[in-house]
């Protein structure tokens, strides 16, 4: 059975002058030309990506979309118009995101976070910005401190929202991320927290003191990069600590207490040095 919008690996059944019918007749697959490899004939196997062509006509490609069904991807708008926005999804024909399904409109040029779907009826694959609707509304077996995978696909007020694990839907809070971060990042991260209605508070580091032992050694290597000294210490406000460390100031702290009972550092009246480095 064809799998629309999927990778086939199908069979050449007839050769036409236009190119070859992949697999039975009653679910054949023009494979144009265009896509033919060199050598290729009667009888052999080939990996095609099957979509549908403007008439609705299944159609084969050797070439790799950027995306396939139940995928999510961030893609660019390449045209707009009264029937939606067309995405370079990297096949000759663009993959389109209907009006119905931006959750606001789209503008030629930018990049959004697509999910791509399949209308079972017409056989048609689609985009959509409506990330929730394709996303599970509960944790599942996810817990807290639990390591996930995340990609950005929004950003309001509060923060960043996130798909995880390709499936479920999180927050990442403003007020802790201290790095830049960017609508169609992947990231590694953990869950903070499993809410009451199912979604996720998501950090981009191990919670509580698990992080510890990384932040440390993050900033050893940031005070090393520097020369061997930065200048912030506990008294500076938590803006200029994130503004060199990309951390918090609690997070901060705790990385320099680590540093300074391991005897690798030492605290300044305007600052902090690596013990290794001239202090005075």
């Amino acid at each position: 059975m064809l799998k629309i919008g999927e990778m086939n690996r199908l069979v050449a059944e007839r050769k036409m002058e236009f190119g070859f019918y992949l697999n039975p007749k009653e679910e054949q697959v023009l494979l144009p030309n265009k896509y033919v490899p060199k050598g290729f004939k009667l009888g052999d196997a080939i990996d095609v990506f099957v979509y549908t062509d403007s008439e609705d006509r299944p159609v084969a490609t050797t070439l790799t979309p950027k995306a396939m069904v139940g995928d999510f991807a961030l893609l660019t708008v390449k045209d707009v118009n009264a029937i939606g926005a067309f995405m370079d999804w990297g096949l000759e024909k663009d993959l389109l995101v209907p009006r119905s399904e931006q959750q606001r409109p789209m503008e030629k040029g930018r990049e959004y976070v697509v999910f791509v779907g399949l209308d079972e009826e017409t056989g048609r694959v689609y985009g959509s910005t409506r990330i929730s609707r394709y996303c599970s509304k509960t944790a599942g077996e996810l817990k807290g401190g639990e390591k996930i995978e995340l990609l950005i696909y929004g950003e309001t007020k509060l923060g960043f929202q996130a798909i995880v694990n390709g499936h479920g839907l999180g927050v990442l809070y403003r007020n802790e991320v201290f790095e830049k971060v960017r609508i169609g990042d992947l990231r590694e991260g953990y869950i903070s927290r499993v809410r009451d209605d199912g979604k996720l508070d998501l950090t981009l580091k191990k919670p509580g003191y698990a992080s510890v032992e990384g932040s440390s050694e993050k900033l050893e290597k940031l005070m090393r990069k520097a020369g061997g000294s930065l200048s912030i210490h506990d008294k500076s406000s938590p803006e200029e600590i994130k503004a060199q460390v990309q951390m918090s100031k609690k997070e901060f702290k705790r990385a320099v207490g680590v540093l300074y009972k391991k005897g690798v550092l030492v605290m300044r009246g305007d600052g902090i040095s690596l013990k290794s480095e001239k202090t005075d």
